[in-house]
């Protein structure tokens, strides 16, 4: 029974990644060099001894891709990140930034994305009304009767698949895509610095977050998140200096799997494999993005925002508590670095005012 919950969540985010991969292909980014930031995954997490794999992450593809304005500035900005995110993990900024922060304030960043998660699953949910709503209910009542992530994630998912199939009168048109794999020397200009330095900031708040929620998944504390930013940085670098996406710590439910480790790695193991035969344009045709709305609604509103919302305000004091709630707030609205500067901002202003911390 282990062993098949631990084959559910593999497949389950191999769905979502293939998902992702489609997203990435539009914005013009390849499908098989972005298996060298699978690669530089499993060696990160294997070195680290972590619970948490990487995966392409929607957000950080729509910043790049639509920040840069042609194929060579979109790589380039993902090269380019990677190489700040592992600077600052090797320098160990971001665990520095997480102990200076506090707990208050990290629990509200945790709190205020997965309020993130169900606004864009609400989002994709808008493009396919219908099989959007069968992800929606078949993730609740999955997860209502089991509580497990991964039951949540691989049925709804099914479902929706099978509503779209069924509504579609069978798959999409294969997707188109330039199969080489060749290496593209990165340009410097205004516009890939200026995605560069946002794409990192995005990836410094998400990575200090979904580190917090995907340990919690396997019963953990925190990890040092700078391993992870190093791991997750090295991904980037490859896959620009190839063509590919960005590969990201995201929320794997391979966390909450009774092998996490194992599961991780056969994640990124598989999604390796398919990526270097080729297959996302078959695959694709099988796949609606909108089939993650519901896993995404259920963490989000039934997971992550309950539990973390609880440990903001849980025996804060006055300065904390306003932090916190401006976190959860900031985070919600714009994103999770500008969350936890306004935090930090919030809660020093509070003290220096007299209010207990």
């Amino acid at each position: 029974m282990e062993i098949i919950k631990d084959i559910l969540s593999v497949l389950g985010n191999i769905i979502n990644g293939l998902s992702g991969m489609i997203m990435g292909i539009g914005f013009g980014f390849l499908s098989a060099p972005t298996a060298l930031g699978y690669c530089a995954g499993i060696i990160g997490m294997l070195a680290f001894k972590t619970v948490i794999p990487i995966n392409i992450q929607g957000e950080t593809i729509v910043l790049a891709g639509s920040v840069g304005k042609n194929f060579r500035e979109r790589i380039s900005i993902v090269f380019y990140s990677g190489i700040i995110m592992v600077a600052l993990g090797a320098l160990g900024l971001l665990q520095s930034i997480v102990d200076f922060a506090g707990p208050y304030i990290i629990s509200g960043m945790e709190a205020g994305v997965g309020i993130i998660v169900v606004k864009v699953a609400i989002d994709l949910m808008k493009e396919n009304k219908l099989t959007g709503a069968v992800s929606i209910v078949s993730a609740f009542i999955v997860y209502f009767v089991t509580k497990d992530l991964n039951w949540t994630l691989v049925v709804s998912m099914l479902a929706s698949i099978v509503c779209f199939l069924i509504k579609n009168k069978g798959p999409m048109e294969e997707v188109k895509e330039d199969s080489k794999f060749k290496f593209f020397k990165p340009v410097t200009n205004f516009n890939v610095i200026r995605g560069a330095l946002a794409l990192a900031c995005l990836s410094i708040g998400t990575n200090i977050a979904y580190s917090g929620i995907v340990s919690g998944m396997a019963g953990l504390d925190s990890p040092n998140v700078d391993g992870l930013t190093i791991y997750s940085g090295a991904a980037d670098i490859l896959t620009g200096l190839f063509g590919g996406t960005p590969v990201e710590i995201t929320l794997s439910s391979t966390a909450a799997a009774p092998h996490p480790i194992a599961s991780g790695i056969l994640l990124m193991v598989a999604m390796a494999m398919i990526l270097f035969a080729h297959l996302v344009p078959k695959i694709a045709r099988f796949i609606p993005a909108v089939s993650i709305s519901g896993f995404l609604f259920v963490l989000g509103s039934m997971v992550s925002v309950p539990q973390y919302a609880a440990a903001t305000f849980n025996g804060a004091g006055a300065a904390d508590t306003l932090a916190g709630g401006m976190t959860i707030a900031v985070t919600a609205l714009i994103d999770p670095f500008v969350g936890l500067i306004a935090g930090i901002a919030v809660r020093f202003l509070s003290v220096m005012a007299g209010l207990a911390a």
